[in-house]
């Protein structure tokens, strides 16, 4: 019985967290805008700019980990390993192809430099 109210009680009291979270970030932001243009200065936008870069880099690096998570499900099937084994596998795999991931952003990077925005 009390496991059933733990279990529920928790994801309530995450979704509740991040919704205050952001209507404070929110609500905050606002007074600081008003404030600004109370004293007559103009409010900044803040807006994020979009960066290729970040985004080749990243989306290859979890390419590479879910390849590397893949290949590791695949070897502990096929061979049997044991639990110890396993994580390591996983683990070691998971950072090898992730790694090379980034490698491969890097080299791209490298050969055609982004073009400033």
């Amino acid at each position: 019985m009390h496991e059933g109210i733990v279990a529920l009680f928790i994801p309530i009291t995450i979704s509740l967290g991040v919704f205050l979270m952001i209507w404070g970030i929110r609500y905050l932001e606002n007074k600081e805008n008003m404030a600004m243009i109370e004293k007559g200065m103009e409010p900044v936008r803040r807006r994020r700019q979009a960066d290729p870069s970040r985004t080749l880099k990243n989306s290859l690096m979890f390419i590479g980990a879910g390849l590397g998570l893949l290949l590791a499900l695949g070897i502990s099937n096929t061979f049997g390993l044991q639990d110890g084994e396993r994580v390591a596998t996983f683990f070691s795999l998971i950072a090898i192809f992730g790694g090379l991931g980034m490698l491969f952003a890097y080299i791209y990077e490298r050969k055609n430099p982004p073009a400033d925005l």
